[in-house]
């Protein structure tokens, strides 16, 4: 069976809460897709950085690497800051990775964008809201 890593990647805050719902998103990813092997990178403020979750893969047996930021929208750390620091060119989605001597596919994931889940998601958290009246 093939493996699958998973690095997602979140912005980073001052504030403890940014890392601790990347952290449990990635936790809640690995219990229920045991097939990929998740690990959590941020672009500043908190550890690990990106750089160095790409660098915790090489010692991982995986076939594929997919980066997946967990951020809403497309802005300049995802047009940009993250593709760099992975090693892709601008617009480029697929690139190699290189780890323990061979090469694998690095794949770079869209961010959450309009989705009927998201809009799912915004419409539970406002009836929690009403719940409170």
């Amino acid at each position: 069976m093939s493996r699958k890593g998973i690095l997602l990647v979140g912005h980073g805050s001052k504030l403890p809460y940014n890392k601790e719902l990347v952290e449990e998103t990635a936790s809640l990813i690995s219990r229920k897709h045991p097939d990929f092997i998740v690990k959590c990178g941020f672009m500043n403020m908190n550890k690990p950085s990106i750089e160095d979750s790409m660098n915790e893969f090489k010692s991982e047996a995986i076939d594929v690497l997919v980066v997946v930021p967990l951020f809403l929208a497309k802005g300049i750390h995802i047009l940009k800051d993250i593709p760099t620091i992975m090693g892709l060119p601008e617009g480029e989605k697929r690139g190699s990775f290189r780890m323990n001597g061979r090469t694998i596919p690095l794949l770079y994931a869209d961010p959450i964008g309009s989705d009927p889940l998201l809009a799912d998601l915004m419409i539970k958290n406002a009836e929690q809201a009403l719940f409170t009246i």
